[in-house]
């Protein structure tokens, strides 16, 4: 995976390296549940599965990721957080990626579920996941 130069793909308007590239290399850990799923998301836009499974709870992550290069992650919108702060050991995100793949548009609606193991979030699962 080539790092990116430009902006970060979850659109908080600062570079990718100085934003979830810091998570994706192992500079630093997604401080709340939010910028871990905001790392997750971007994680999905390079093809980052190492990191995905990295942050994905051990009780609830898959065998093995394999990540569809044909889908085009266009757009994060973070809808709601609930909890998932620095000092929390749970939390919740709700947000909308919009999506591309061959001439097809949408958006994955999910909230997803975090709890900190070890200090680190970790991501454990959706509650609700709507595709539209």
């Amino acid at each position: 995976m080539a790092p990116l130069l430009g902006n970060c793909p979850c659109l908080s308007g600062e570079k990718y390296g100085a934003c979830c590239g810091r998570f994706h290399s192992g500079a630093a850990e997604a401080p709340t549940a939010e910028q871990l799923m905001r790392a997750r998301y971007s994680a999905f836009v390079v093809l980052d599965a190492d990191y995905l499974m990295r942050t994905w709870h051990p009780e609830t992550r898959p065998a093995e990721l394999d990540l569809d290069p044909d889908l085009q992650w266009r757009r994060l919108d973070i809808m709601s957080t609930a909890r998932g702060g620095p000092l929390d050991t749970e939390g919740t995100v709700e947000f909308k990626a919009h999506f591309r793949c061959g001439g097809d548009r949408g958006v994955h609606h999910e909230t997803s579920r975090f709890v900190r193991v070890d200090r680190r979030w970790c991501y454990v699962d959706a509650v609700a996941v709507e595709f539209g």
